[in-house]
């Protein structure tokens, strides 16, 4: 029908190292060349939690403990006719370092500091700030909530 838009299932991993959260690079679209927790589409038949786990290893080579649902966010996807709803969730690092695969350009560790002197998606910034600082968002709403 016209005006209806498909909604995509998406997931990405808020892994906590210490003070510092893992970032990845974008390699594609959506929000190519900016920062962002590693993730992607949920594929057919998988669970939310599978596919954290598996969007996680292909783009980073990490593998995280216990996976908890932290937020969910509905993001505008990149033609007018779909949009994610991404479910992210909040790990802490186990052991290993990132290595960037898949559709990662980068991956690294940063401080919310850091973060703030590179391109990041808002949404991010936002959901690492709440979880760094324990602090939250002045306004969730009102953020462009690029993915």
């Amino acid at each position: 029908m016209d005006g209806e838009k498909t909604t995509i299932p998406a997931v990405s991993v808020a892994l906590r190292r210490g003070d510092r959260l893992l970032l990845v690079r974008r390699g594609r679209a959506p929000s190519k060349g900016l920062h962002a927790f590693p993730g992607g589409r949920v594929e057919q038949g998988e669970t939310l939690e599978d596919a954290a786990a598996r969007e996680l290893f292909e783009e980073t080579g990490l593998r995280a403990g216990t996976l908890a649902r932290y937020l969910e966010l509905e993001l505008e996807g990149s033609a007018q006719d779909h949009f994610y709803r991404l479910t992210v969730f909040r790990a802490d690092h186990v052991s290993g370092e990132p290595v960037a695969g898949d559709d990662a350009e980068a991956a690294g560790w940063f401080t919310l500091d850091e973060m703030a002197g590179i391109p990041i998606t808002r949404s991010t910034l936002a959901a690492a700030r709440e979880i760094l600082t324990g602090e939250s968002p002045a306004s969730w709403v009102g953020i462009d909530r690029d993915a």
